[in-house]
């Protein structure tokens, strides 16, 4: 499908992906471009070791709580907004949020990695932080109806993408390319394993 007729389907629609830092959001784009999608991103954010594909992210996303004007050229598209900057988007439009979750402890090993520091050296005490900012985000997300949310596992995109994206597929209703999505995932990326 090419990208003008993508645009009339999705209309004044905004597709974007968020969760937590290191919860598999990269990742997701990754999969969504594959898929077809175009992405808003300004990739001034270079690819390193903790994100070898990059982080497809905007730079103006960042200041959404100050400007959120940069949402406009979102429609039809696909944008990164981090968990706590989704209740500054402007309300005049319909979001398609597809939400990453992931096993809290290692999302705090993959922050300590990619800070530098020892893995196992985060404060207990950010665990109920974010845990607080993720109920505050389900209950934003709960109240207002011109938001859908869809939330992925990121262990189970890994172990087992082809549900998961055609749960993707379904949410949006887009035909999506799904061997292009499926190549997109990268299990040697899962560092930071949790062993259950």
């Amino acid at each position: 499908m090419n990208d003008q007729n993508m645009h009339k389907i999705l209309e004044n629609t905004i597709i974007i992906v968020s969760g937590l830092p290191r919860s598999g959001t990269s990742m997701m784009m990754q999969v969504l471009e594959a898929g077809g999608l175009e992405i808003l991103s300004d990739h001034k954010r270079q690819a390193d070791h903790s994100n070898p594909k990059g982080y497809y992210e905007l730079d103006a996303i960042k200041r959404l709580d100050k400007d959120n004007s940069i949402i406009r050229e979102a429609r039809g598209k696909v944008v990164k907004v981090i968990s706590h900057l989704l209740k500054h988007l402007p309300m005049e439009f319909n979001y398609k949020i597809i939400f990453m979750n992931r096993n809290m402890e290692e999302i705090m090993r993959s922050q300590q990695k990619m800070l530098g520091e020892e893995e196992n050296g985060y404060p207990p005490e950010m665990i109920e932080i974010f845990n607080k900012e993720l109920n505050n985000v389900e209950l934003w997300m709960d109240e207002n109806e011109n938001i859908e949310v869809l939330k992925v596992n990121y262990s189970d995109m890994i172990q087992d993408p082809i549900p998961q994206i055609k749960r993707i597929m379904e949410f949006l209703n887009l035909p999506l390319d799904v061997d292009k999505m499926l190549k997109a995932i990268d299990p040697t990326l899962y560092r930071n394993r949790v062993k259950s």
